[in-house]
C-alpha cells in the first residue's frame, strides 16, 4: 500500500478530530478522509460539510463494512472503542483509537489479541500528548546513566476542572461512557512508562468528592460515575516505588509532572509546560535542562499511522501492548480502591466490568 490512495473512515469526529487528526490526514500525500459517522447524523453532516468529506453513514457498522474504506479512526468515547476495534479488523482495516484504549482490561486484551492475529494491519492507539516534546531527551539521559538505578517515581495530574459543583456531568465521569477510565489516571501512566519499567503492585484510594452533578441527557442530577480524586502508592518491576496523585477538584492548582529520583541524580519532567530540571548527586540543587532542537519531538500521530500503513516505520507511540498495560494498571487502580486491598499486576483474570 506504500504508494496507493489510503481513504479513511472517522467514527466519532469530536474536538480532537475536527482539530488534529482530519487536518493531520489531509496534510499527508496520497490520503482521503472518505466518509464520517457521529452520534448524530446533522453533526456528521456539519462536520462533512466543513471538511468537504463525501459521504456520511448512518451507523458505524456500515462504514466499517464499506469497501471504499482502507482505515478506520475512531474518535468516539471509550465504550465505542473494543467494538469498532474489533469490527474494523475483522473486516481488514487498519485501526486508530482515540486513547483511553478501552473500556476495561477485559476489553483491551481482546482488541490486543485480535490485533496479533493481524500483524499485515497497523493498530495504533493515539498517544498521550504529555511529554513527546521531550521523550527522547529524557529516554538519552536516563540512557546515559543521569539517574542511575531508580528508587522513586512521583507523578502528579492536578487542576480544578470539576472543583465547582456546578459543573454538569459529563462523559468522562459516565461509567457507561468511560468504563474504569479516571481522570488522566492511564495517560500519565502511559507517559510514564516511556521512562520506567511496568507498575506490579498498586494500592489505591479513588474518591467522588462530588457524589452528584447535574446530567444533561436526563435532566436531572445523576450520580457521578467516576472518582474526580485519585492517589496510588506502585512498586515497579525494578524495584523502584511510586505515587501517583490526581484530582480535579482542587481551586488554585494546574499542574502535571512526573519526577524520577535516581541513585545517582534527579529528572523532574513538567508536562504543562514542557520544561525539564535534573541534577546529579553532587549538584547544589537541580538546573534546567533545555530540550535540543534536534532531539525535540512533538505531534505526529497521523503521519506515525499512514508511515505504518505504508511499512516506513512501525508503531511506537503508541501500540495495543502499551494500552493493554495501562488499561489494567487503570482496572488494577479501580479494584484497590474498592476493595482497599493491594492488587499485583499483570492481572491474572478480568473482572466483571461493572466491578
Amino acid at each position: 500500500m506504500s504508494r496507493s490512495e489510503i481513504r479513511v473512515g472517522i467514527v466519532g469526529a469530536g474536538q480532537i478530530t475536527r482539530t488534529r487528526h482530519i487536518p493531520g490526514l489531509r496534510a499527508i500525500p496520497g490520503v482521503k478522509v472518505v466518509g464520517v459517522c457521529n452520534r448524530r447524523r446533522d453533526s456528521a453532516s456539519r462536520i462533512a460539510r466543513e471538511f468537504d468529506i463525501p459521504r456520511i453513514y448512518g451507523s458505524w457498522e456500515d462504514l466499517v463494512s464499506d469497501h471504499a474504506v482502507d482505515a478506520v479512526l475512531i474518535g468516539a468515547w471509550p465504550y465505542l472503542h473494543g467494538p469498532v476495534t474489533l469490527a474494523a479488523l475483522d473486516a481488514g482495516k487498519h485501526v486508530l483509537t482515540e486513547a483511553r484504549m478501552a473500556m476495561n482490561a477485559r476489553e483491551a486484551q481482546r482488541m490486543y489479541d485480535r490485533a496479533m492475529e493481524s500483524p499485515h494491519l497497523t493498530a495504533m492507539i493515539v498517544p498521550s500528548p504529555y511529554g513527546l516534546a521531550g521523550d527522547a531527551y529524557m529516554r538519552s539521559l536516563i540512557a546515559e546513566g543521569w539517574l542511575g538505578t531508580l528508587r522513586e517515581l512521583h507523578v502528579h495530574g492536578l487542576n480544578s476542572q470539576l472543583a465547582d459543583e456546578a459543573t454538569p456531568l459529563s462523559w468522562r465521569q459516565m461509567t457507561r461512557y468511560s468504563g474504569f477510565n479516571m481522570l488522566a489516571l492511564g495517560i500519565l501512566y502511559e507517559t510514564a512508562l516511556r521512562w520506567t519499567s511496568s507498575a506490579n503492585r498498586v494500592m489505591a484510594y479513588a474518591s467522588k468528592m462530588i457524589s452528584h452533578r447535574f446530567d444533561p441527557e436526563q435532566g436531572k442530577a445523576m450520580k457521578v460515575g467516576t472518582p474526580d480524586s485519585v492517589q496510588v502508592l506502585t512498586t515497579q518491576e525494578d524495584g523502584s516505588c511510586g505515587v501517583y496523585r490526581l484530582s480535579g477538584v482542587v481551586w488554585h492548582e494546574n499542574a502535571m509532572g512526573i519526577a524520577l529520583y535516581g541513585s545517582e541524580g534527579t529528572l523532574i519532567y513538567d508536562l504543562a509546560n514542557d520544561e525539564i530540571r535534573g541534577g546529579r548527586r553532587d549538584d547544589p540543587g537541580l538546573r534546567p535542562l533545555p530540550i535540543p532542537s534536534e532531539l525535540r519531538g512533538g505531534w505526529q500521530v497521523e503521519a506515525d499511522f499512514i508511515a505504518s500503513i505504508r511499512g516506513e516505520r512501525p508503531v511506537t507511540h503508541t501500540d495495543f501492548r502499551t494500552g493493554v498495560r495501562y488499561m489494567q494498571f487503570t482496572e488494577a487502580v479501580a479494584r484497590s480502591s474498592r476493595h482497599q486491598v493491594p492488587v499485583n499486576l499483570p492481572l491474572r483474570e478480568f473482572s466483571n466490568p461493572s466491578l
